[in-house]
């Protein structure tokens, strides 16, 4: 069972794509590190104050899998530098 989280985010102190990537690098690599996830850049590639994120997950438990989900969520609203809009999670 695979589980699929969307998350778009907006980012207020950054002014320039490498500070972007710079928020995003440290972001990913905690989630990456954190809870063994796939986590990429999916959107919102050219605009430095806005970015989409696809969060995967491969388990054999719905309830694992979602528990992994959601605190991979707060671990993104813990970071100061940008804020989660908008959020689809989707079981696949």
């Amino acid at each position: 069972m695979i589980l699929y989280a969307e998350v778009e985010c907006m980012l207020y102190e950054g002014n320039s794509l490498k500070a972007k990537r710079s928020v995003l690098k440290r972001v990913m690599n905690k989630l990456r590190q954190s809870f063994n996830v796939s986590v990429s850049e999916i959107g919102f590639h050219d605009l430095w104050q806005r970015t989409s994120l696809g969060i995967a997950i491969v388990s054999t438990d719905y309830v694992h899998a979602e528990k992994v989900i959601q605190q991979a969520l707060h671990t993104i609203d813990s970071f100061s530098e940008l804020e989660r809009t908008i959020t689809n999670v989707e079981r696949l």
